[in-house]
């Protein structure tokens, strides 16, 4: 399996395959190869930042000899007209750079700002907010670290770290107890120590996972904020609980005052805005 690191350059590889091409022409036609100046990155809307040290990432991809300072590290909020860093070296590799290098500090920084707005409306509160799978292709692990600098938590990576048994998975296996008991034989047959968790549609759901045994956490898929709070008495601490499904931050802290453990909320990663932002000459 691929580290993050190696995860990282395989995207980076492919973002400058598809923009550059065989070449920057217009940089390559305008821009001396001996040209040297400075860019800054410039804040154009409030927010949180991330992907600073992504983009140092970018910079030296293209070309190490270029120099940078940080002003201001990830996870800091930042407001329109903060400078976020300077960078200085030869102007053609600071072209080249620049549209990648923003994609991915404008999704990033996105994704941090919007999951701050939601982990600050359960202030107070011992529930946290957790990402989900519903992110952009290839971009997952910058995402998910973006939710951290957000101030979220992260769910499973992926299909690997973890085991979610949802309702598809219930359906097919013939019922609640014969997933949870092949999950469980699955593990102990293959020495994995995954964390098991299973989503439920019902209160007898419940009833029926805790008379069971042997999961860690159970999902509660689209209950109401009512229905999770019963939910919550009945699991009484037993497991970790988990709220999904019909979420949004205007209905988020009545889930949260439920006393639901975590919330998933697929749109941290799935209906982000970018935060705006420039790379420019000065």
């Amino acid at each position: 399996m691929k580290t993050t690191d190696e995860l990282i350059d395989d995207l980076l590889n492919l973002a400058f395959a598809e923009d550059l091409g065989d070449g920057d022409h217009t940089t390559l036609s305008t821009i001396p190869a001996d040209a040297m100046g400075r860019s800054r990155l410039i804040i154009k809307e409030d927010g949180i930042l991330a992907g600073v040290d992504i983009a140092e990432k970018v910079l030296h991809k293209v070309d190490p000899t270029i120099k940078m300072t940080v002003m201001l590290k990830d996870g800091t909020e930042v407001k329109k007209g903060d400078i976020a860093f300077t960078a200085e070296g030869p102007v053609r590799s600071l072209l080249i750079a620049e549209r990648t290098m923003l994609n991915i500090m404008q999704r990033m920084s996105g994704v941090a700002t919007m999951t701050r707005r939601y982990q600050d409306e359960l202030k107070g509160l011992h529930t946290r907010v957790l990402d989900t799978r519903k992110t952009t292709p290839g971009m997952r692990m910058l995402e998910k670290e973006a939710v951290k600098m957000g101030g979220g938590t992260n769910h499973r990576i992926g299909l690997f770290d973890m085991i979610l048994i949802k309702d598809n998975h219930i359906d097919f296996a013939g019922g609640i107890e014969k997933a949870i008991s092949r999950a469980n034989d699955y593990c102990r047959e293959n020495g994995k120590d995954l964390k098991i968790e299973v989503e439920v549609r019902s209160l007898d759901d419940i009833r029926r996972v805790l008379s069971h045994g042997g999961v860690d956490r159970i999902m509660f898929d689209n209950f109401t904020p009512a229905l999770t709070k019963e939910a919550v008495a009945l699991v009484n601490g037993k497991v970790e609980t988990e709220s999904s499904g019909g979420i949004t931050l205007e209905n988020l802290r009545e889930y949260g005052e439920a006393g639901v453990d975590f919330i998933s909320v697929g749109a941290l990663t799935h209906s982000v805005k970018g935060l705006d932002m420039s790379f420019k000459a000065y």
